[in-house]
């Protein structure tokens, strides 16, 4: 059943939407569609007064941790929390309050999947507060996982292969489509497709949604298995395309036809 996921993006310390691809170490080509007045509580504890679970905190850079703590003591064990996480502060972001922990960058080194860190941290932490961010860029018809603020694109193709075998050893996957990332021009459809076949576990795909209509395309496309993220174009974050109430309206009718379903699948 796929459902709207929400996000906090953080960069020094603000909620922003950037464009993905402008997201540099030097930043002097950074693009920012908008910067938030209200800080990350705010926004945490509006997803909390909607319902709205397992949202993704995203530190962008450095100096976003304060932010991050206040998020996540905004609505503890609701969120999941990424950015700079690694094998010597996973467990401390969840004691901080975050439900899960997502990693990606230090997951590899230079542009290698290094499998045994991901067996240290799932066996430290536990799988159940472990999501593998699979963020990637695309290269003719494959995908390959991007780190590093999205700018080195490792040699690591999104395949079936690669998410049978982290299956076991995290609990979800989230895939942000850097190239598409805060342009509003339309999500990845051949990538969601790709998610919905292959990937085992819940998955949240972000990058490039422009409509409400979206959720329900991405449920056709990916038989349900995907949900959704809105970033630049939700009128949340300073979008005309997208209403934040309709959002969660489409989540709880979602919800309800579930719940209607579960007796008599019983």
């Amino acid at each position: 059943m796929t459902l709207f996921r929400p996000c906090i993006d953080l960069h020094d310390g603000k909620v922003k939407q950037i464009v993905g691809g402008t997201l540099t170490e030097g930043e002097a080509e950074l693009r920012t569609n908008f910067v938030a007045e209200h800080d990350a509580a705010w926004f945490a504890r509006l997803y909390r007064e909607d319902g709205l679970r397992g949202g993704h905190v995203i530190q962008l850079g450095k100096g976003n941790e304060h932010a991050a703590r206040l998020a996540l003591a905004a609505w503890p064990k609701g969120l999941h929390l990424g950015g700079g996480v690694t094998l010597s502060n996973a467990q401390q972001w969840l004691d901080a309050g975050a439900e899960k922990v997502i990693v990606t960058s230090w997951l590899f080194e230079g542009d290698q999947f290094l499998m045994a860190r991901l067996e240290q941290l799932a066996t430290a932490i536990g799988p159940e507060h472990l999501v593998v961010d699979l963020s990637c860029r695309r290269r003719a018809n494959q995908w390959f996982v991007a780190t590093q603020r999205w700018q080195t694109v490792t040699s690591t193709a999104i395949d079936a292969a690669l998410l049978q075998v982290i299956a076991p050893l995290c609990s979800e996957t989230l895939v942000h489509a850097a190239d598409v990332e805060g342009l509003c021009r339309g999500i990845d459809e051949d990538l969601v497709r790709l998610l919905g076949e292959a990937c085992p576990l819940p998955c949240t795909y972000a990058g490039g949604g422009r409509a409400l209509q979206d959720l329900e395309r991405v449920a056709a496309m990916s038989q349900g298995r995907v949900d959704l993220t809105f970033g630049s174009a939700l009128d949340l974050f300073g979008g005309q395309l997208v209403r934040y109430a309709d959002c969660v309206a489409y989540n709880r009718r979602q919800q309800e036809v579930g719940s209607a379903r579960t007796p008599a699948a019983r």
